[in-house]
C-alpha cells in the first residue's frame, strides 16, 4: 500500500501485505477507508485493517479464482466475482455470505454496486451483463450485445446509466430509465480493461453518454492501460499500465 506524497504526486510505500497463496487479482478500499479488501486466484478474499496492515478476516466460499471485488457505497456489503461462475455478496461486519448469485455461464470478471447499494451488476466471459436485486437476491435482467468477454463495468453516480467494457474494443452504455436502451461507443483499438464515469455522471472515460461521441483522446501512455479513475471533483483522470500510473 502506498501513501500519496501531497503536491508532488509521488508516493511513499507505507505497508506491505503478503498472505495470499495465489495471484492477487483485485483490491479496493472500503468507502470509509478503514478496510482493504483483496481477492486472489487462491479462491479467497481477505479483509485487512488499512491502517495497521493486519489481516482481519479470511473469507471463504468460492470454488475457483476470485477475479474481482468491490464494496457497496454504504459500506455494509462487499461483492466478489469468480471463475466458478458465481457472484457472492457478503456482509461487511461479519463476512457472512448474504447471497450467492448464479446466472452466468462462464467465469465472472467484473462486478459493481449501484449508487444506492440496492442493485449489483456483474459481467464476464459469457459476453453478458446481469443486473441483480440485492434486497431479494434475485435476477433482474440480462444485457446482451458484446461480441467478446466483458472485463469492466460501472454505474453512473445518478444510477441512470450502466457501462460495460469488452474485449470487442467497445463500450456499451445502458440507460436504465429508458428500458435498457443501449448506445455503443467505438474508437478503442484494444481490449477495454477499465471504465469509470465522471463525477457528473455524464462521461465514461472521455465519451459523452448522451451522444456517443468521443470528446477527447488522452495520449501519453505507451503501454496498455489496465485501470482508470476520475478525481472526486471530476477535473483529473488517472490511468496507466501496471506499475506506472499517469495523471
Amino acid at each position: 500500500m502506498w501513501r500519496n506524497a501531497s503536491e508532488s504526486f509521488g508516493a511513499i510505500q507505507t505497508t506491505y501485505f503478503a498472505r495470499h497463496k495465489g495471484e492477487v487479482n483485485s483490491c479496493t478500499f472500503s468507502p470509509d477507508c478503514q478496510i482493504l479488501l483483496t481477492c486472489s486466484d487462491d479462491s479467497r478474499l481477505y479483509l485487512w485493517n488499512a491502517k495497521s496492515g493486519k489481516l482481519v478476516c479470511k473469507v471463504k466460499g468460492h470454488t475457483g479464482p476470485v477475479n474481482a471485488c468491490c464494496f457497496s457505497p454504504d459500506c455494509t456489503m462487499f461483492a466478489s466475482a469468480s471463475y466458478d461462475c458465481s457472484v457472492r455478496v457478503w456482509r461487511t461486519a461479519t463476512a457472512e455470505c448474504l447471497h450467492t448469485l448464479m446466472g452466468h455461464q462462464k467465469s465472472v470478471e467484473t462486478v459493481c454496486f449501484s449508487p444506492d447499494s440496492r442493485q449489483l451488476l456483474s459481467a464476464g466471459w459469457d459476453q453478458t451483463a446481469i443486473l441483480w436485486d440485492l434486497q431479494q437476491g434475485k435476477f433482474i435482467k440480462t444485457f446482451s450485445g458484446h461480441q467478446d468477454v466483458i472485463q469492466s463495468c460501472s454505474f453512473s453516480l445518478n444510477g441512470q446509466y450502466m457501462a460495460t467494457g469488452s474485449w470487442d474494443y467497445t463500450v456499451k452504455v445502458w440507460d436504465l430509465l429508458d428500458g435498457g436502451r443501449c448506445r455503443t461507443l467505438e474508437g478503442h483499438t484494444g481490449n477495454i480493461s477499465c471504465i469509470c464515469f465522471s463525477v457528473t455522471g455524464m462521461m465514461v472515460n472521455v465519451w459523452d453518454c448522451e451522444t456517443g461521441k468521443c470528446l477527447t483522446t488522452l495520449e501519453g501512455v505507451l503501454d496498455p492501460a489496465y485501470a482508470c479513475a476520475f478525481s472526486p471533483n471530476g477535473t483529473l483522470v488517472l490511468s496507466g499500465p501496471i506499475g506506472q500510473p499517469n495523471l
